[in-house]
Parts: C-alpha cells; structure tokens; sequence
C-alpha cells in the first residue's frame, strides 16, 4: 500500500480551468482544490465534464497517480494476471518484463495474488483477458491500478460493469490502495454511500462541492433533470 502523506498537501489545485475540444467548451472555469488523502467522488449527468476533468488530472499528477480507464485498456491477448502486473512495467526492466511474460517469477506471483483475491480473479488468473466478460475485465483494470500502488488513483466508471454486490467491495479496495481518491460514477447512491466528498458537473461546471451527506434528493433532481 501506498504510504502515508501529509493531508495538507494539495493534490490538486485548479484556478479557472477551461478546456474546449474544437471550440466546444468541456470545461468551464474549474476552480477545485483537492488534498491529499481525501476520497472525493466526481457525479453529473453524462456529457457533464467528468471524464474530461478526470484526465486532466490524470496530466497533472501522472507519474504519481495510476487511472482505470472506462474502456479498461487492457491487453486482451495477455492473461489476467500479466494485465495486473503491467501496472509497474515502469518500475522494472525490459528484460525483466520479457522473462514475466514468458515465466513468472514467484515473487511476482505472491505479489499479484492479494489482488487477485480481493478482485475474486484467483481462478481466472491464468485466462486471457479477452475471454473473460465485461465485469471481469473491469476487476482486472481496477487490480492493475491498485499493484501501481500510486499515491493518487483517478478512476471513470471503475464500477459500472460490475456486479452490485461486488461493486461495494471493490470501491472500498480502491480507497484503500492509494492516499488520494477521485472517481467518475454513474451510480450516485452508491458513490454517496463510499465516498464522503460529492463534486457535481453539469454543461461543464461545477454545480456543487459538499459532503456527500448533505446531497439530498432535491439537490439531484436539479443536477440530473431533462434537458430543455
């Protein structure tokens, strides 16, 4: 796990960040500030500015922080295993990364395994991904992050694949496995229910900033309402 830091160190400072792709605002006039150690969850209707925002912190912090893709960018020829252990690729050899991927050595293995566990991917360790269904595949990209063992993890829908019953499982390894926690979710009662920060995007700003506790139904109802 990632060791402890100092919570008034900032993570993430934004002073009127805009982004626009083609002359189409993304985002508008962010101002955020985000510390480290807080677990924040990132809520809004699709199109908002989540996934945008979401990358431009992967950016800023990217040789400190470890994403979950939305689309999982995994290998799909490569087992389950080697897709978790390319999160420190990085951190080793060219050809120490050549002999894992021909042969494994044990330290590797034991390594990998407590992620395997916890993901429930032990009997599919072996399996190529591209033969394992969508929500294992999502397991496999939220194992390859937490082995990053970074001190930030930025994740897009890290969730939306997965079983319900294991969803809450599997956010809770996610806020363990790093100091700093920022996820995009769709499901908002279950980002409320794991995480104590709510920073909600609509048409590319932020609509509010607030403990998860006090986002109330009504406060939804606004966020997510029709457009037009």
């Amino acid at each position: 796990m990632a060791p402890p830091v100092d919570v008034a160190t900032n993570a993430f400072d934004l002073q009127d960040l805009s982004i626009a792709y083609e002359g189409v605002p993304a985002l508008q006039d962010i101002c955020l500030r985000i510390d480290m150690g807080e677990k924040v969850v990132l809520i809004g209707p699709s199109g908002a500015g989540k996934s945008t925002l979401l990358r431009h912190l992967q950016e800023l912090s990217r040789h400190d922080s470890a994403l979950i893709h939305q689309d999982y960018a995994l290998v799909p020829q490569l087992s389950a295993f080697h897709n978790i252990y390319a999160g420190r690729l990085d951190r080793h050899t060219s050809w120490q990364n050549l002999r894992t991927l021909l042969r494994p050595h044990p330290r590797e293995v034991a390594a990998v395994q407590p992620i395997l566990e916890a993901l429930d991917l032990v009997d599919k360790a072996h399996d190529r991904v591209q033969t394992l269904s969508g929500g294992q595949q999502q397991r496999v990209a939220v194992g390859r992050a937490v082995f990053r063992d970074s001190q930030i993890l930025l994740g897009d829908e890290p969730v939306s694949a997965i079983d319900p019953h294991q969803a809450g499982r599997v956010l809770e390894l996610i806020k363990q496995s790093a100091s700093t926690v920022v996820l995009a979710m769709h499901d908002v009662q279950l980002a409320l229910e794991h995480f104590p920060r709510a920073i909600a995007l609509r048409d590319g700003q932020i609509v509010f900033d607030r403990p998860s506790e006090q986002v109330d139904p009504e406060t939804l109802g606004h966020l997510y309402r029709a457009e037009g």
